[in-house]
């Protein structure tokens, strides 16, 4: 194996310190808008307020996914200017050095984290996704002890919604009731200004007793039957531990890359996904992780043609380079998994046409560094607008001037 240059091992320090500082930088700004999002939800029983962390833990594998490409892209682009900015890079190239022996050691990076996504993306994620559904589970349905938080729905099971707006310190004795419960296929509704929550002793069954209050029933014919009442107590079964969550496998984004291989989990008892939904889920995999092959080809032209001063545009349109490939990734993944395109279509087109304008831009900036078709582009457009902004003054000198 031939041993990295002083010039490779120059290239990926400096790309891995960017690199970090990116993907943390990335990665924490989406767990903490879902860390908000997670606290509104577990804000409601304070049982479930210690999974938090856990759950974060379980979302570092899906957010880490969302991130790597963004976070990799912008660090290639930051090193790549900067060798540009310090003149750097043209002591390399008058040097005799190459934009393929300069993309060498860029795509070795690529090709590391490539290996390293497939671990990720099939492997990593399906667990971690499964275990955040099943703590999320667990956190809502799990240590409800029969008492009431004023205005919170509750469902303790067995078809019945519980809320109540007023609640005392005891959480048991009730104000202001509103109770749903779901029979069959009868909707039943009841409100009542007073409520008493009262488990077993043995913690088997809850009774809801109401008082002064109204029942209204709709039978299956449609007929919604009325009554007023003093008081009318309900008997439920009731238990501190809620349902278990089901086993893995039931969602295509839960099994692995050798599982959709397969066709499903080995568990007979789970109902496998359909195998459009695999095979979608699949190859969207596969096509995620070979576009990081992809990111040092389009960095690099973006990156070189980026002087100072006209770093903008190139940010801007790689910007929407990426938006567009990863918006027709998911159409096309949509469009697999429902049936209507085989998957081989739905998201190797969009992957294959980013592929060759890679490559194209790629190829376009060996010839002369720095110029390439979105260089020209960018350049006839400012030169267009340089010239209008002239003939608006010259306009405005001319109404102004007297006679």
């Amino acid at each position: 194996m031939k041993t990295p240059s002083i010039l490779d091992r120059y290239l990926l320090r400096e790309l891995s310190g960017s690199l970090l500082v990116c993907l943390g930088t990335v990665l924490v700004a989406l767990l903490l808008e879902r860390l908000l999002r997670l606290f509104d939800i577990l804000a409601q029983n304070n049982h479930a307020l210690p999974a938090v962390a856990k759950l974060i833990g379980c979302l570092v594998p899906h957010y880490l996914g969302l991130a790597l490409p963004t976070a990799f892209f912008v660090a290639l682009f930051l090193v790549i200017a900067k060798l540009s900015d310090d003149n750097e890079l043209d002591a390399y190239l008058a040097g005799g050095l190459s934009i393929t022996r300069l993309t060498k050691p860029f795509l070795a990076a690529a090709l590391l984290l490539s290996l390293l996504s497939i671990g990720l993306f099939g492997y990593l994620q399906p667990y971690a996704r499964y275990t955040y559904r099943a703590v999320l589970h667990a956190a809502l349905n799990a240590g409800w002890d029969a008492r009431l938080q004023a205005g919170t729905f509750v469902s303790p099971g067995r078809g019945y919604t519980l809320m109540a707006d007023g609640v005392d310190s005891s959480g048991r004795q009730l104000k202001q009731v509103f109770v749903h419960r779901l029979v069959g296929r009868e909707d039943q509704v009841s409100t009542a200004e007073t409520g008493a929550l009262v488990p077993s002793a043995g913690g088997g069954e809850l009774t809801l007793t109401l008082a002064n209050g109204d029942h209204l029933r709709r039978e299956r014919n449609g007929e919604w039957l009325f009554a007023e009442f003093d008081r009318l107590s309900t008997a439920t079964e009731f238990s501190p531990d809620g349902a278990p969550f089901g086993p893995r496998g039931r969602n295509e984004r839960e099994l692995t890359l050798h599982e959709l291989l397969r066709g499903g989990v080995a568990d007979p008892d789970v109902i496998a996904p359909t195998a459009t939904k695999m095979a979608g889920e699949l190859q969207g995999r596969l096509a995620r992780i070979v576009s990081l092959l992809l990111l040092p080809l389009l960095a690099l032209p973006m990156a070189m043609s980026a002087k100072r001063g006209e770093r903008t545009g190139s940010v801007i349109v790689a910007g929407v380079l990426l938006l567009l490939f990863n918006q027709t990734l998911q159409l096309g993944e949509s469009l697999s998994e429902s049936g209507k395109v085989p998957a081989l279509a739905g998201v190797w087109t969009p992957t294959l046409v980013f592929t060759a304008l890679t490559v194209w831009l790629y190829s376009q900036s060996l010839e002369r560094p720095g110029d390439n078709p979105v260089s020209r582009l960018l350049a006839s457009f400012d030169d267009f607008s340089t010239r209008l902004g002239k003939l608006f003054r010259r306009d405005r000198v001319k109404g102004t001037a007297g006679p």
